[in-house]
């Protein structure tokens, strides 16, 4: 993580069963998997996959006032505000706690949501 950070608290209950999934981790197989992640004993880290850069420190807590530690370098990560921070954060964890997590998945509804946009489906 850069000198350049923010912490905030990100108000969140996880089920065992989306924890052991999120204990997994996630090692990219394809260019258009955008994330690296994996957990060290209650902390998990969340890397850009194409560039390295760690975005996201997540330490949860049993109270489930989990402290999230974001990445501000502006040269790594662009976005502005905590707010931001926790729509996007939420739907990366919505995704990676999918059992199994699937990658994939993800990179196809993106692109079909961009092709249909463009008129092109």
């Amino acid at each position: 993580m850069p000198d350049r950070h923010e912490t905030f608290v990100l108000s969140r209950s996880f089920s065992d069963e989306e924890m052991a999934a999120l204990r997994c981790g996630n090692i990219p197989q394809a260019m258009e998997d955008k994330w690296f992640w994996y957990m060290e004993g209650p902390t998990l880290w969340a890397h850009r996959s194409w560039t390295g850069y760690c975005i996201y420190r997540i330490d949860f807590k049993e109270d489930n006032e989990h402290i999230v530690t974001v990445n501000r370098d502006p040269e790594q990560y662009t976005c502005p505000s905590v707010k931001e921070d926790i729509t996007a954060l939420n739907k990366l964890l919505d995704w990676w706690t999918r059992v199994p997590y699937d990658h994939y998945n993800e990179w196809l509804a993106e692109t079909y949501d961009m092709l249909k946009n463009a008129g092109k489906i």
